[in-house]
This record gives structure tokens, C-alpha cells and sequence, in this order.
């Protein structure tokens, strides 16, 4: 069997356009942090360290189950898409040079420590990253969420947290913090602005 998140995992994928409560449990993920303008180009090249591990952990266990036979019961999986977890340092109006995140790309239940490091050691030799050094394997649990699926343009997310706020004020939810997650469904560089579909989500209490 291959994994698929968009059909196993659909209620953590499946946000709507409309906000909606969600409790997010316990999920393991590779990440890397860094700070600044998310155009450019270290945030690219962190993302591209990210996806790089992301597939030779994915072949790694491929690999591994095509030698275990059918004792295997999953195979293969799809990898997961990027996430990134934003704060800024101060309040007030966006300063994009002043960010602070961490991106990530959770990892099948199936995926153990071992794993991602000998998955690690192949991309070192393969495809040689300094970066590498700064990727984590780690768990996070988000907890208790207002989430909303916006689409559109990065730009024009403040009119889908406003309707996050909204949501969050008419059920007596108050925000846990300034941070927020998002989750890309696709590709920016592949899809037109207009057509992007990116999952925002807040914790709340």
C-alpha cells in the first residue's frame, strides 16, 4: 500500500473556506528555521535543503520495504507538503524582513529517527548542502486550532485571518500568541496567485 496524506489524513488537509475549530495531535516533521524576506534567496535554499532530505528519506524506506517483501504492509508514501510556522519580532504592520520561522515537512507515523538519519547521510553524499546542519527531526502538537483554507495570493491572507478572528470572538476562542501556520497545497511557483490554496491556521484556547 502507498500512503497518501490527501486520502488517509483528509481531516487534517481538508480545510474550507470558511473558518472552522480543529484539534491538531502530536506530528513529527524535518524542519529548519531562519529569519527574514520569504522571496529570497536563503529562504529558497532552506526549502530546497528540506525537500532534498524529504525524498531520500522517502526512497530510503521504499528501498527498505522492497527488500522486506510483502512483509510490508505500506510500501511507499506521498510526501507531505511544506509548512511554515511565522512570528514576527515586533507588533503592528507586516515587515517581511523582520520574520522569524521555522518550515517543515511532517513525516509518515512509520518514520522513525534512524531512518531520517541514514537518509541523511545518502543526501549528504549525493547532493552535498551545508544547510543540512540545521535540519531537525522533531515533533510538534498544535493543539486546539482556528484554521481556514485561504486562496489567493499570500498577499491577501489578512482578510482570511480577519475571518479567523471573527470565528475565534464569536465562540469566546482567544488566540494563544502572534505565531501562525501555513500549510501550501501547492506549488507558488507552478500556480497562478489567484489559484494558490494555502491552509492558515492559529492556535487557540
Amino acid at each position: 500500500m502507498k500512503y497518501e496524506w490527501k486520502k488517509q489524513e483528509k481531516r487534517f488537509y481538508g480545510a474550507k473556506t470558511i473558518p472552522a475549530l480543529i484539534t491538531i495531535p502530536i506530528q513529527s516533521y524535518i524542519m529548519i528555521s531562519g529569519k527574514g524576506n520569504p522571496n529570497d534567496e536563503d529562504f529558497s535554499n532552506r526549502v530546497a535543503s528540506l525537500y532534498a532530505l524529504a525524498y531520500a528519506i522517502k526512497m530510503g524506506f521504499k528501498a527498505a520495504a522492497a527488500s522486506a517483501g510483502t512483509s510490508k504492509e505500506v510500501h511507499d508514501f506521498v510526501v507531505y507538503p511544506l509548512e511554515g510556522v511565522w512570528k514576527q519580532k515586533q507588533g503592528g504592520v507586516l515587515v517581511k524582513e523582520e520574520l522569524e520561522y521555522t518550515i517543515m515537512i511532517r513525516q509518515p507515523d512509520f518514520i522513525t529517527k534512524d531512518m531520517v538519519c541514514r537518509a541523511m547521510e545518502a543526501v549528504k553524499k549525493k547532493k552535498p548542502n551545508p544547510l543540512y546542519e540545521e535540519i531537525r527531526f522533531d515533533a510538534m502538537q498544535d493543539g486546539k486550532c482556528v484554521e481556514i483554507l485561504h486562496i489567493g495570493s499570500f498577499d491577501d491572507e489578512p482578510a482570511s485571518f480577519e475571518k479567523m478572528d471573527q470565528f475565534a470572538e464569536k465562540n469566546h476562542l482567544e488566540r494563544n500568541g502572534s505565531g501562525h501556520r501555513e500549510i501550501y497545497l501547492n506549488n507558488a511557483k507552478r500556480v497562478e496567485r489567484s489559484k494558490l490554496k494555502t491552509i492558515l491556521r492559529y492556535g487557540v484556547k
